[in-house]
């Protein structure tokens, strides 16, 4: 049985950190929910793996608090915050077997005999590694290290699990498979997870919610739909994902690009006011005839096949670049330099804060 806080929220707030005249982060506030999988993404510099320290306690923040079930943990020390801790490399004992390696959390809190025994077997039967219990590291493939990085993380019944990429190391099929498995794992220990990533589908497949950093400050945060569905502003349109933009001046209920009236979903400002509009590569189609969806020219550049889909490069009138991303189900295509007809729905259609 899980103690009764070991599903505990995290908050932190205003947490300032600076490395000389850098600020790593700019008053970052935000809240875990109990028992919730957060991912924090962002490209390298853009603070996450910071915020990720200071929750943890490696890291100390020059201003700012941070909270375990409501309970303020800043100046506590790592080993007092009760947090389960999984990094990029893994960092087994290369030396001890797999029952070592997970028991040793234990053993440095005193816990030992049979209820270690106990806690263990609970661990390796939560991440499926039963009888792998005499090898040693080098003996598993890379998922199964991962396995039981998780499990020793695990072991010591946390308040907190963080993990900071810990599937960067696994190639690609095996890294979509342990995303599952992962995913699994969290739910049935229960444990708030906070999960460091820079890979978009990463984030989207493992999230209850997702935020997005980008120098040192929260840009977006949602659940992966709302954040991918209705990006706020360029950064987050353009890092999760692939988005076309559309910029041109609000006139007549619609925004003026290219000659063709864009509708979008939102209210629009004032007439005269330049806008940004982002679509989604997937929303474009190939118009065949007219009708009230929006529709802009463009010109196909080049196609580039990937199996199940395609993607198409084309350039507007304009000369902005516009992807889109078409099923390779017995479409056929026009010849590359062909002027076409891009058509998608006002719904798909949203308006950027910038």
């Amino acid at each position: 049985m899980r103690d009764a806080d070991a599903a505990a929220g995290v908050e932190v707030s205003g947490i300032t950190k600076r490395y000389g005249s850098v600020c790593v982060l700019d008053d970052v506030s935000i809240d875990f929910r109990p028992g919730s999988l957060t991912c924090l993404l962002g490209p390298s510099g853009s603070g996450k793996t910071t915020l990720l320290r200071i929750v943890a306690g490696f890291v100390a923040a020059d201003r700012g608090t941070v909270r375990f079930g409501g309970m303020d943990v800043t100046d506590e020390p790592v080993w007092r915050r009760r947090v389960g801790m999984v990094f990029q490399s893994y960092a087994l004992f290369p030396h001890m077997s797999v029952r070592e390696n997970v028991q040793y959390g234990l053993h440095r809190r005193g816990v030992r005999g049979a209820v270690a025994e106990r806690e263990v077997r609970r661990a390796l039967d939560l991440v499926q590694l039963i009888g792998f219990d005499a090898r040693r590291p080098k003996q598993l493939s890379g998922g199964q290290q991962q396995r039981v990085a998780l499990a020793r993380a695990i072991v010591t019944n946390p308040r907190v699990l963080l993990l900071d990429e810990p599937l960067s190391a696994l190639d690609r099929r095996l890294r979509q498979g342990m995303q599952v498995e992962l995913r699994r794992i969290q739910r049935e220990s229960g444990l708030t997870t906070i999960f460091v990533t820079h890979d978009q589908e990463e984030a989207l497949t493992l999230a209850d919610e997702i935020v997005i950093l980008d120098g040192g400050r929260i840009v977006q945060r949602g659940t992966p739909s709302d954040v991918y569905e209705r990006p706020r502003n360029r950064f987050a349109a353009g890092f999760l994902g692939d988005a076309n933009f559309f910029t041109g001046p609000v006139t007549s209920g619609g925004v003026s690009v290219g000659g063709r009236l864009l509708r979008t979903h939102g209210a629009l400002p004032t007439d005269g006011t330049m806008v940004t509009l982002a679509v989604r590569p997937e929303r474009l189609s190939l118009a065949q005839a007219d009708g009230a969806a929006n529709r802009i020219d463009a010109t196909l550049c080049h196609i580039v096949y990937a199996g199940p889909t395609s993607m198409a490069l084309l350039v507007d009138v304009q000369g902005n670049k516009i992807k889109m991303l078409i099923q390779n189900n017995d479409i056929i295509l026009p010849d590359i330099g062909s002027s076409v007809v891009l058509l998608w729905s006002p719904a798909d259609t949203v308006m950027l804060s910038d």
